[in-house]
């Protein structure tokens, strides 16, 4: 079952291991404003090849803004290197192997595969602004490929919520 995750509460654990070597940790990041975690479908999804795109474009601006950020799917080593290198993701950390246990507690939808190209289960797309404190800020998953956020959109309201010490929306008890 999917966890439902709520703003300002602990983020769960999330440690991958990242294309071209090396681990990545969520408790070990020391953004000066979030941590930035994108979980994408996989290497068969054109979306995700886009949006990762224009993601990577935009690194420097989004570097600016105070931020860490990670890539993630469930893909296995050899799908996610041929993402990062066809896709030409060069500015971007891509992880691979996400869990599927792991991909629940982040609240992500799960599917099976409807195609050849796709791998047999995999996580619908996620994004995910994490305080430096580890509380989550913003949260926004989808169950399509095509429903995310705008980066171009996105992204120049950090520094809004920055500027002015915004709050984190959506966790009222009612």
């Amino acid at each position: 079952m999917t966890h439902t995750l709520m703003p300002n509460k602990q983020a769960p654990e999330l440690s991958l291991s990242l294309v071209g070597g090396g681990d990545w940790c969520l408790s070990k990041q020391e953004p000066e404003n979030f941590t930035m975690i994108i979980f994408y479908r996989g290497l068969h999804c054109p979306v995700c090849k886009s949006y990762l795109g224009k993601l990577n474009a935009m690194m420097n601006d989004i570097l600016d803004l105070g931020f860490s950020v990670i890539v993630a799917s469930m893909d296995p080593l050899k799908r996610a290197e041929q993402a990062k290198e066809e896709w030409g993701l060069d500015r971007l950390k891509v992880a691979y192997g996400l869990e599927i246990e792991t991909a629940k507690k982040w609240g992500l939808y799960i599917s099976k595969s409807i195609k050849d190209s796709e791998n047999s289960v995999f996580s619908e797309p996620g994004l995910i602004w994490v305080r430096p404190d580890g509380t989550l800020y913003l949260i926004d998953i989808s169950n399509m490929p095509w429903a995310r956020p705008e980066l171009e959109t996105l992204m120049p309201k950090a520094k809004f919520a920055v500027e002015n010490n915004y709050p984190a929306r959506g966790n009222a008890d009612t």
